[in-house]
């Protein structure tokens, strides 16, 4: 399984979002690949608990089961099917608006390479996940960022 705990994995991104131009065309969603860049950064921000966002109600078996889902299930993430949470929505929530995109992008690659430093007893509450260990969190920092690349076809 794919996840940020390898080295290796990490540069596999690193080279896919330098392969994203401020003009890539969207296969699916709302977001444009400038939105898409700082969309990636926030989720980082989120995981790293720099970003408070609100829980999603729900019970926890219920979050449990989708937690197992979405970050074992030996296919790709749904398109455009779970909705983005407001803390980190670059649409219509309170995400962080693009500036430049060079900047951007360079700020993404900085934002993934301190993500991959947290210590292993790191252990985070997603929003609607529950609760992750460290594995789960480089797990799901992969899959996200995969997901959205493969928005832009990178």
């Amino acid at each position: 399984m794919k996840s940020l705990i390898y080295p290796e994995q990490k540069q596999e991104l690193l080279q896919r979002i330098g392969r994203v131009q401020s003009t890539s065309t969207r296969l699916w969603g709302r977001m444009s690949a400038h939105q898409m860049i700082c969309h990636l950064r926030d989720g980082y921000r989120l995981y790293l608990g720099e970003i408070p966002a609100e829980p999603v109600p729900g019970p926890a078996i219920v979050k449990a089961m989708i937690r197992t889902f979405a970050l074992y299930a030996p296919v790709p993430w749904p398109r455009g099917k779970v909705p983005t949470h407001p803390a980190i929505d670059q649409v219509d929530g309170t995400g962080t608006s693009p500036a430049e995109f060079a900047q951007d992008v360079a700020g993404l690659g900085d934002m993934l390479e301190r993500f991959t430093q947290i210590p292993q007893s790191y252990q985070w509450k997603h929003p609607g996940l529950g609760p992750l260990s460290y594995p789960q969190v480089m797990r799901l920092g992969y899959l996200h960022a995969d997901h959205h690349l493969r928005q832009f076809g990178a």
